[in-house]
Parts: structure tokens; C-alpha cells; sequence
């Protein structure tokens, strides 16, 4: 378990096609900014830069744009007026990658790396949380998702569907359900405890039959609309049965989420997101004795992944 090509990336060999690589570039790009490290080879920080969005859904062109921005901003950190491409590999977790159609695009359109690794965000988060090594993350906030390497080098990835139908047990789920529990209560189909009056207030209802208000917020609300809602039912969950039950609801979903991530329920788990950070506490025993502080993030994945690449007898 604790042999892995990525796990040995730092201190193997290059190939001899990559004996001039000097630079490394790791970029961890999503739908609100862009973040990017440059190392040398050996993994040695030279810089950070920042830039906008560059998930690849809200297009290829803007996504090399706002990296090129960062990775310059990087160079200019390092003491380097303008990072010389051929002398560098770069390593992204994107957005969208998993969208082969825009994949390809966005590799074609590539500006002149000397070796190019592209993977989703969460692959590359799962790498940086475990520095390579086999293991889990579980990413609940406004949305959730697994990704998981497994210890026969498979990477595996749960749930992500989407907030519309999916996305169990994070905050826009949790609001979703907040939602219904005060629709019902409105009706007189559930009690109208602290969450449902809590919810018709962010609704901005001035009475308890304010349907009309109801009705006016939920055409509009997307989902981090529905993601606001979700310190409500935290807040409430003392004092509020049908509180208390989504937050026990929102455990159990996560709790699937795991054991389908590893079915063994062996691996190292890392939570990141609000709500996976705050429901933490309430997972089972064996869930909660394998969650682990992450030893990095999803640049840090990005760059390994890149000099794995590079060490690779492919």
C-alpha cells in the first residue's frame, strides 16, 4: 500500500526525452480561480501565482488565458521574466476534464510545454491529500464528491451527479430538504418548528400562508441559493426533530459515499468542504478513525502527477 509510482515521484529519474525539463507547473483550476505553483524538477518551490476561472466548461480559451496569467505571476515570483515553455511540464486538475470532447480541446490548444498531464480536480486533490499514495477524499460543501486511489492504482470517483439530483449530503442537498420540510410545514403536512419558520424567514415570507414568497424564491434559487440554507438546519438541529433528522441523513449519505469510495475500509480519508468538516465529528467509528489531516492539496497533486509523469517508463 505504501508503494506507488506517485508516492516515489520526487526522488526518481527523469527519462532521457525529458532531460532538459527544468520546470515544473501545477495548476488546480476551477469555475471561481485559478492556482498555480512552479517548482523545480526536484520539488523545490520557485513560485505561486493566481488568476481567474478556468474550468474548462466556461471555455478553453479563457481556461489557458487565466493560466498562462497565473503561471507568469509565478515566474515573476521566481525571479524569471518569462518561464521558457520547453523547459517546462505541466500538471493540471481541472474543472471538466473528465468531459473528453473538452479535454482534447484544451490539449490541443496547448502553448508549448514540453509535456502536458491532465486530470480532473478532484483526481489531483486525492494525490495531494496523500502524496501519492492510496487514499480517499471526500469533498462536502456546496456540493459533494468522492474520489479515491485505490491500493491497485485504480482512482475511483462517487457520487459529483450534480445539486438538481444528486450531490447527497451537501449544503445545497441539505437546503433542498430544508426547503421541502417548510413547504410541508406551510401546508400543515409537517410541524412548523424552528427550521421551517427559520427557512420562511430567508424566504423573506411576512406571514405564516406566505406562499406567494415561497413560490418567488424557489424560481430564482439555484445552488448555492439552496447551499445558504444549510447553517439553518446546523443551527436548528438542538432544538428541531426534522433538523436533527437531515443532519443524521446527511451523515448516513456521506457514510455511503465512503464505504462505496472503499469498499475495504481501509484507506485514509481527508475531508474537505464546510459540511464534511462539520459532520466529521458524527461519523462511525471506523469512518472517523481513518479521516487524516490532508499532507496537500490539489496543486500539490498536480505537480506530482507531472513529475510522475516525467519518471515514468512509459
Amino acid at each position: 500500500m505504501n508503494s506507488h509510482p506517485l508516492a516515489d515521484a520526487w526522488s526518481a529519474p527523469l527519462q532521457p526525452r525529458f532531460t532538459a525539463v527544468r520546470y515544473l507547473v501545477g495548476v488546480d483550476g476551477g469555475g471561481t480561480g485559478t492556482r498555480v505553483r512552479l517548482s523545480d524538477v526536484h520539488g523545490q518551490l520557485l513560485g505561486q501565482g493566481w488568476a481567474g476561472p478556468s474550468a474548462l466548461g466556461q471555455g478553453i480559451a479563457q481556461a489557458w488565458r487565466h493560466i498562462q496569467t497565473a503561471v507568469q505571476e509565478a515566474a515573476a515570483k521566481a525571479g524569471i521574466e518569462r518561464l521558457p515553455l520547453a523547459e517546462a511540464a505541466i500538471g493540471l486538475g481541472l474543472s471538466g476534464a473528465g468531459v473528453t470532447a473538452q479535454a482534447q480541446a484544451f490539449i490541443a490548444q496547448q502553448p508549448g510545454y514540453a509535456h502536458i498531464e491532465l486530470a480532473n480536480d478532484g483526481t489531483t486533490s486525492v494525490i495531494g491529500a496523500h502524496a501519492g499514495r492510496p487514499g480517499g477524499v471526500i469533498a462536502a460543501g456546496t456540493g459533494t464528491v468522492g474520489e479515491a486511489l485505490r491500493a491497485d492504482g485504480s482512482l475511483v470517483c462517487v457520487s459529483g451527479w450534480g445539486w438538481i439530483g444528486g450531490d447527497e449530503g451537501s449544503g445545497a442537498w441539505l437546503g433542498i430538504q430544508a426547503m421541502r420540510q417548510a413547504q410541508k410545514a406551510m401546508d400543515g403536512r409537517a410541524e412548523p418548528g424552528p427550521l421551517a419558520q427559520a427557512v420562511w424567514g430567508a424566504a423573506g415570507c411576512q406571514h405564516e400562508q406566505d406562499r406567494d414568497a415561497i413560490n418567488a424564491w424557489v424560481a430564482q434559487a439555484g445552488q448555492h441559493a439552496y447551499a445558504q440554507l444549510a447553517p439553518l438546519v446546523f443551527e436548528h438541529a438542538g432544538a428541531d426533530p426534522a433538523a436533527a433528522a437531515l443532519v443524521a441523513q446527511a451523515v448516513a449519505e456521506l457514510e455511503q459515499l465512503a464505504l462505496a469510495l472503499d469498499p475495504s475500509q481501509q484507506l485514509p480519508l481527508s475531508l474537505t468542504g464546510s459540511v464534511a468538516q462539520r459532520l466529521a465529528a458524527l461519523f462511525s467509528g471506523n469512518i472517523r478513525a481513518r479521516c487524516v489531516s490532508p499532507q496537500g492539496d490539489s496543486a500539490d497533486g498536480a505537480l506530482r502527477l507531472v513529475r510522475g509523469a516525467l519518471s515514468d517508463p512509459r
